[in-house]
This record gives C-alpha cells, sequence and structure tokens, in this order.
C-alpha cells in the first residue's frame, strides 16, 4: 500500500480514537519544529546576511527606505527634509552573552518565519481529514494565501514601519544633555517584534474568511461599521508608528483600511457561494 494511502487511513478521523488524534497531532508538531530548527541553524550559519544586511539594515543612511523618502522629499518640497543623512544613536552591549543570546534569537525567529508556509500546510494536512469535501473545496489554497499575506506583511513592516519606528525614536531626545546608545537587546527585540507582528496583521482577511465561513461576521456589517474601523485603523495606525509625522501615520492607515476593504470583499465573496443574504 502507497505511503499517501496509510496516511490517509491513520488520519482518518472515522477511524481514529482520541490518543490516535493525540499521536497524529505530535507527529505534525515534531515534523514543525524539526523544520524551525534546521531553518534556525542554516540563519545562524549566516551571521553577517542576518546581521549586517538584514537586522542592522535600517540603521544604514543608504538603506532602500531611507533612499526612497529622500526621493520623495526631493519631488514634494524640492529639499532634503525629510532626507536621512545620520543615525541619532549607536548601538551598544553590555551583557558578557549579550551578543551570543541575540544571535541564537535572530536565528530562531529567522527560522520562525522561514518555516511558516510550512508550519501552515502541516496543520492543514492535521485538520484536512475532518473536512467534509466541500469545506476542503472552500479551503483550497489556504497555506498559500496565508503565507502571502504573511510575507507580505513581514516586508512591509521591515521596509518601512521598522526604519520610520526606529529612525524616530532612535534619534529622539529629551534634551541634547542626553545621547542615545541603544542597547542590542532593545533594538533586537523591537525590530522583531514590530515586523513579525504587522506580518501577523496581514492575516487579517484569512480571519475574516474563517468567521464569515461559520457566520459570525458578514460583509453587509462591516460596511455599515466602516466609520468605526477607519478609526480603530488610524489609532492603530499612531500605536504601531510612534513617530508623530503624519505621513508616517499614512503610510501605515492605507495598507491597513486596504486589508480592512479586502476582507469586506472575502466576507462578502463567502457569503455568495453559501448563497445565503448578507448580515
Amino acid at each position: 500500500m502507497a505511503l499517501d494511502q496509510l496516511d490517509d487511513e491513520f488520519n482518518d478521523p472515522k477511524e481514529m480514537s482520541f490518543f490516535d488524534h493525540i499521536d497524529a497531532f505530535r507527529g505534525h508538531v515534531v515534523r514543525a519544529v524539526i523544520a524551525i530548527l534546521v531553518l534556525s541553524v542554516v540563519a545562524f550559519f549566516n551571521k553577517y546576511l542576518l546581521f549586517d544586511v538584514i537586522i542592522f539594515g535600517p540603521i544604514h543612511t543608504d538603506f532602500w527606505t531611507y533612499g526612497l523618502l529622500c526621493d520623495l522629499s526631493h519631488l514634494v518640497t524640492n529639499s532634503d527634509e525629510y532626507c536621512i543623512k545620520e543615525m541619532g544613536f549607536e548601538l551598544s552591549n553590555i551583557s558578557m552573552s549579550g551578543q551570543f543570546t541575540e544571535h541564537i534569537f535572530v536565528a530562531f525567529v529567522s527560522g520562525l518565519i522561514l518555516a511558516f508556509p510550512y508550519l501552515l500546510w502541516e496543520m492543514w494536512r492535521f485538520i484536512k481529514p475532518a473536512l467534509s469535501a466541500k469545506e476542503i473545496k472552500y479551503a483550497k489554497g489556504l497555506v498559500f494565501y496565508s503565507s502571502s499575506l504573511f510575507f507580505i506583511g513581514i516586508l512591509f513592516g521591515y521596509f518601512f514601519l521598522s526604519p520610520l519606528s526606529i529612525n524616530f525614536l532612535g534619534s529622539y531626545k529629551v534634551s541634547e544633555l542626553v545621547s542615545n546608545e541603544i542597547n542590542l537587546d532593545s533594538y533586537v527585540s523591537f525590530i522583531s517584534t514590530l515586523t513579525f507582528a504587522t506580518g501577523l496583521i496581514f492575516e487579517m482577511p484569512i480571519l475574516v474568511y474563517f468567521l464569515a465561513k461559520i457566520g459570525i461576521l458578514g460583509s453587509t456589517w462591516m460596511r455599515k461599521n466602516r466609520r468605526y474601523a477607519v478609526v480603530v485603523i488610524l489609532v492603530l495606525a499612531g500605536l504601531l508608528t510612534p513617530s508623530p509625522d503624519i505621513a508616517s501615520m499614512i503610510l501605515m492607515f492605507i495598507p491597513l483600511y486596504g486589508l480592512f476593504e479586502t476582507s469586506i470583499l472575502v466576507a462578502r465573496r463567502v457569503e455568495s457561494k453559501r448563497k445565503i443574504p448578507t448580515t
């Protein structure tokens, strides 16, 4: 018997006991953990790419985002008003094992991000046997779309939110008597958390899809409450972009609002396939 057939029988919810489900779930978790660890090790041994190019990219004045802002400044104001000519802080490490610890942490986060599509695939393999043929059809492409939105969010967080936030917070001073020496742990935690969180936020359409599938959320309700959604998104944009510059806030608001409108379209599509009135 083929391995695929064996796997299908093993995961058949009609023939599996509770402990069989636990055992199957453990197998998926183990494979997911192995994938994360393998990719983390690969990232660990690419220290230059991981830190000098990626993690420390936003503290270089020739970073792509800063160049884009400078070009925009020349176009709009015909000056260097928004050009980043120097960073207002220096990185430092005050812990004996600080740099090694951060190396391990960043490698693990990198492995988690890179393994995200595989994690979704393992999750899909676990829940698929419990779904009907119609539900499987509706969920087709889940891994691809979820992974795509996640990586788009990661790129947006890294290339737009992180450099704008780092430049503002790193150069902000309450007095010229106080210099900014940012701890390595603080910097790495900030950029990792902000970037990863943005990737998760971009999963909004996928979340709305499932909420619409089970009837908790409807496109009509979302349209009626659009004004409240705008307020919430503005607040969220303000929290994610600590810079007081209105341009930074707008830069964050546009994709978040775009995700909201996309979610309405997703909910409407789900409702049309179910052939029920929107609620």
